[in-house]
């Protein structure tokens, strides 16, 4: 009696995670309104850069035109990340929680950064994109930015300089863990 309640108990406990789904389906749902969202931005965008060749603008107002076509254009990349930022989220609590995807580990064609095998794959990717993301909105703020003091430049400089570190230390951590199952490898065959 108790082992069929024990059992009944661990299948339910098990089937929980099932509740994830609705966290995939969410994030995945989110992302396909950021990327239509995104996609009507650049139409609009297009329709506004046909403008840009008329004989009838002034300089100024061309002037305008494009320092506000560089800035949407950033907006809709800063759009696009955030889109990625949620389907590979989508992909990951998949993968983690409820079961592998096939196609993803089957084909060769297929993007293996789609591929999650742990919570710090997961993370990492993340981690990379988000960084992404702020990088440009640090970019779209710099289109913006007035500089009125001297001060301002040198804030300015810290934050790329900051940014530049922080991809540096990615770069380098992500370089870190490529090498390590090499070295592993090259320690086992050392030993036999």
């Amino acid at each position: 009696m108790i082992n069929f309640f024990e059992r009944l108990f661990e299948g339910a406990l098990w089937n929980s995670r099932f509740v994830i789904l609705t966290a995939v389906i969410g994030s995945l749902l989110a992302g396909f309104a950021i990327f239509y969202m995104a996609s009507v931005d650049v139409v609009i965008l297009f329709q506004h850069a046909m403008h840009y060749a008329d004989s009838g603008l002034t300089e100024e107002a061309r002037k305008a035109l494009h320092d506000s076509t560089v800035s949407h254009i950033v907006e809709v990349v800063d759009g696009y990340l955030l889109a990625t930022v949620m389907l590979i989220f989508s992909l990951g609590l998949y993968e983690l929680f409820i079961s592998d995807i096939d196609q993803a580990h089957g084909s060769k064609s297929s993007s293996k950064i789609l591929v999650i095998n742990n919570l710090d794959d997961l993370k990492s990717r993340l981690a990379k994109v988000i960084l992404m993301i702020m990088i440009v909105t640090l970019f779209e703020e710099a289109l913006n930015m007035h500089i009125t003091q001297p001060i301002d430049l040198v804030y300015f400089g810290a934050a790329i300089a900051l940014i530049a570190l922080a991809l540096y230390w990615t770069h380098a951590a992500e370089g870190k863990h490529q090498e390590e199952p090499e070295e592993v490898a090259e320690d086992k065959k050392a030993k036999h």
